[in-house]
């Protein structure tokens, strides 16, 4: 566990989050609830993973945590920082701290632009260097992600789905953020990528201190990534424990359910290496 695992990043209370919708045959208005007077905790310097079933509410809960989408209700502060009293301008100085990467990393990246491009884009957007100074960052974030600088020409459908989230990666790391989001940001990729980035993302998480928020579905395929895991149902937070006591002594029923819907990631990689030697 990360030595920093010790103060609050973020700390979220009573948040909830509501859409206003019409039917599309009667045309009548009606709410949904994906969020309701949520409580969470991310600690500084770890790694909470948010797990829950499709339509439990975690994707709007990184949204809102992003600062993409404003909730209904509820406070989020950074530090002692009320992000959600924020003026226009204080947000978009505080946007640099926070990214978020997405499930698919070709619908994320313009297909149009260069690697390079992709990656100096949020450095241009910020005003942050001259050409040459983003430039030069540019080539070092590849590297440092894996990707040769040399390939820094390349448009994204040259490169592989693995490649693409890593190049994903480097333009989130771009404006040195405190604090990374991976909204389902390794289920679209197979399990040798899942590990061969996941172990990219520890690498950076120990050389920059980064915070992460990692959101899944299935709660045994973050047991060797969480310090700490919140479950979520129907869009609240209904268990949050060190990742050990979750493992080993989920309360919670839906917790229970999560554990026993699939088999331990363990079980899983054994069975990949064993097909693999066939």
């Amino acid at each position: 566990m990360n030595n920093a695992y010790n103060t609050a990043l973020i700390r979220v209370r009573g948040l909830s989050k509501e859409y206003v919708q019409r039917s599309p045959l009667t045309r009548t208005k009606f709410t949904i609830h994906a969020l309701k007077n949520l409580n969470l905790t991310l600690r500084r310097g770890a790694t909470l993973a948010i797990v829950g079933e499709s339509g439990a509410g975690k994707s709007t809960l990184v949204r809102c945590l992003a600062l993409i989408e404003k909730p209904t209700a509820g406070e989020i502060f950074w530090n002692d920082v009320d992000l959600l009293g924020l003026k226009k301008d204080e947000l978009f100085a505080m946007r640099h701290k926070i990214q978020i990467i997405f499930q698919d990393p070709t619908s994320a990246l313009n297909p149009g632009m260069t690697a390079a491009e992709i990656v100096e884009e949020p450095l241009t957007i910020q005003g942050i260097g001259a050409s040459d100074e983003r430039r030069t960052r540019v080539l070092e974030l590849m590297e440092q992600v894996g990707l040769p600088a040399k390939w820094a020409g390349k448009l994204p459908m040259e490169f592989s789905g693995g490649q693409r989230q890593r190049l994903a990666i480097a333009r989130a790391l771009a404006l040195e953020p405190e604090l990374l989001i991976l909204d389902e940001a390794l289920s679209n990729l197979d399990l040798a990528n899942q590990e061969m980035i996941l172990q990219l993302l520890r690498e950076l998480q120990a050389a920059h201190g980064l915070t992460y928020v990692y959101v899944a579905h299935d709660l045994n395929m973050v047991e060797d990534v969480a310090d700490e895991v919140a479950v979520m149902y129907e869009g609240q937070i209904v268990e949050q424990k060190y990742a050990p006591a979750i493992f080993n002594h989920a309360e919670h029923p839906y917790t229970q359910e999560l554990l026993a819907m699939a088999p331990p990631l363990k079980s899983i990689i054994a069975a990949r290496r064993e097909w693999d030697c066939l």
